[in-house]
Formats: C-alpha cells, sequence, structure tokens
C-alpha cells in the first residue's frame, strides 16, 4: 500500500501543497521526554523550498516544544492527511532546524512565504526540514472533513505586539525559554523583527 519516495515533486508535492493544514511531531532523546505533535495551519505559512526540503513559519504560542527537540537533536516529522478527495497520508521524517530571526539566512527564507503577513502573527522562527524519509499510506481510516477557512483569532490576538510585548508575552510562559522537560527553548529576548 505505501510507497517511500526520493523526492518531494510532482504529485507528492502537488498533495503536499494543497493541503490546508498538517502535523509536527518531535521527541527529546531521553527515553522518558515529552513527546510533542501539534497541527500546522495558516495559509501561505507552509511552502516545499526544493525536492529535499519544506519549511514553515512559526508563530507565537504557548509553548517552544518543537524549537526545544530540534535544538537538541533536529528529529522531526510531518504529516499530511487527505480530509478531502482521495485517501492519502503523506509523512516526511527528516532533520529540522529552527532558523531564528537573527540568522543571516532569515530574509532570505522568509521571501519564500509571500501570501501572509507573519507581522500578524508573532513570527518566532522558520523551521526548515530537510527530508531523509519520505513515504505515503493508504489513508483510509481518515475522515471526510470540509475546510472552511482560517481562523483569524490567532491573527488578532498577536497583531498587538510588538517586539518588546511579545518578548514580554513569552518571559511570563513557562515552558517558552525550555521546554517542559528543561531543554533550552526559545532564545530571548526575540531579536527585532526586520518584516
Amino acid at each position: 500500500m505505501g510507497k517511500t519516495y526520493a523526492r518531494i515533486d510532482g504529485r507528492l508535492r502537488t498533495f503536499i501543497e494543497q493541503q490546508p493544514m498538517f502535523f509536527t511531531a518531535t521527541a527529546p532523546l531521553t527515553g522518558d521526554g515529552t513527546v510533542n505533535l501539534s497541527p500546522k495551519g495558516l495559509k501561505g505559512s507552509f511552502v516545499v523550498l526544493d525536492e529535499e526540503r519544506v519549511a514553515y513559519l512559526d508563530f507565537a504560542g504557548s509553548t517552544a516544544e518543537t524549537v526545544a527537540h530540534l535544538r537538541e537533536n533536529g528529529r522531526i516529522t510531518l504529516m499530511w492527511c487527505a480530509f478531502q478527495g482521495p485517501p492519502n497520508i503523506v509523512r516526511v521524517h527528516g532533520k529540522g532546524e529552527p532558523v531564528f530571526r537573527d540568522d543571516p539566512r532569515f530574509p532570505e527564507l522568509l521571501g519564500h512565504f509571500p501570501d501572509i503577513d507573519p507581522a500578524l502573527h508573532g513570527l518566532r522562527a522558520i523551521i526548515v526540514v530537510t527530508a531523509g524519509l519520505i513515504r505515503d499510506s493508504c489513508g483510509y481510516g481518515v475522515p471526510f472533513m470540509s475546510y472552511d477557512e482560517d481562523r483569524d483569532l490567532h491573527g488578532r490576538r498577536f497583531a498587538r505586539e510588538d517586539d518588546a510585548s511579545l518578548s514580554a508575552y513569552f518571559a511570563r510562559k513557562e515552558h517558552i525559554a525550555q521546554s517542559i522537560d528543561g531543554l533550552p527553548g526559545l532564545p530571548l529576548p526575540l531579536p527585532p523583527a526586520t518584516f
């Protein structure tokens, strides 16, 4: 049923780019560490960079588990499900890296996301994932669900913040500067936004 792919192109790339949401999974190296699974959405916040790399915008939230796990070990799995059309699940297993706002690569990477205003969402980093294993599976157990539109709550909430107030918000949160398991998370204070 499942197939392994050498690269992200053709029908596979089209499928990934058409999905309105995906999931990320990461974990620390320690065997009793907290596994993290997060849904990601917001139209325009995900791109296929090339046949081996994808990227998504890491926006403000109440934790930074993915960032902490990637800083420790880089392991990440991304998953897309077909909630409409033919059944399909695609997973990209790979190495991820958070590219922070003060990284010289940040402006060029941000240029790949012209269809979303990052200032509305408290952009913290850009997560770049290099695929190591790309597989699909049937998706027969995934239900049909319709996509109506993105919620506007995230943008309405974080559009009110500037760099100072966003850094203060993150400083008040227990699991931003360090993960649930005590790993280094988001470096604070945030570097100034140049977008």
